[in-house]
């Protein structure tokens, strides 16, 4: 979610190859944190692919011809142009692992990420970058960007979420968003990882971690469920049930 207040970033942990193996893996990752950028990208797709994308950005992606030497993240002048090497190595680390495992591989080799960060003195910047390298930008008309299981958590989104939307209430719009979605998807759970970036560079981000026995969530899933509640009981019945009788 990029907003006038700042940038917040939730991933969860939970993958799966099916319902009979289950488990965690972190899928929110600093890619870069210096004196003068902060980097970080969320993950989604094949686990294989996403993990050899981040291995080619360690070990610098091949020379090209606007450049002298390998190609890092810390190489890179601004946001758009980190987002480009990402997609790179995203596209590339799929291209390598689909001809290793050859044309009749029953596996999806696909792979997404969220990437968002600054540049020290720059405006925050959110990318959606897909599976085929190449990538978008979030706009404040429609301030938030989702990848994996997107359906069960996306219409909290569009309706309680704004450019103007305060930080602090943009955070709980998003765990409840979480929240909806682990209701309804077993393929997504805890813990969760959270980052949140003040369009203020003076004020500190913030990175948490929200486990099981979180309590703030605990609460939070439990008065959304009874705000939901509640907000039923209040719809006057539909007049075509009234009269049933």
């Amino acid at each position: 979610m990029l907003l006038k207040d700042g940038l917040v970033m939730i991933a969860d942990t939970r993958t799966n190859a099916g319902v009979d193996n289950i488990s965690s893996y972190k899928k929110l990752h600093i890619l870069e944190q210096s004196e003068d950028r902060t980097i970080i990208a969320c993950t989604a797709g094949n686990l294989s692919v996403t993990q050899n994308a981040f291995a080619l950005l360690r070990e610098g992606l091949e020379e090209d011809e606007d450049s002298e030497g390998r190609r890092f993240i810390s190489d890179m002048p601004n946001m758009h142009r980190v987002a480009g090497l990402v997609g790179e190595a995203l596209h590339t680390a799929r291209d390598d692992i689909k001809d290793t495992a050859g044309e009749d591989s029953q596996y999806s080799f696909s792979g997404s990420m969220l990437l968002g960060g600054r540049f020290k003195g720059r405006p925050l910047r959110l990318f959606h970058i897909y599976k085929e390298g190449n990538f978008i930008s979030c706009q404040p008309d429609r301030p938030f960007m989702q990848i994996g299981e997107t359906k069960y958590g996306k219409p909290i989104l569009d309706r309680a979420l704004e450019y103007e939307t305060p930080l602090d209430d943009a955070v709980k719009t998003g765990l409840v968003s979480f929240d909806s979605t682990m209701r309804s998807n077993l393929s997504v759970g805890r813990p969760l990882d959270l980052a949140i970036f003040p369009t203020d560079d003076a004020q500190p981000d913030e990175f948490r971690r929200i486990e099981d026995d979180d309590d703030y969530f605990n609460k939070l899933s439990s008065q959304w469920a009874n705000a939901l509640a509640e907000a039923r009981a209040a719809i006057p019945m539909p007049p075509f049930m009234v009269d049933r009788d």
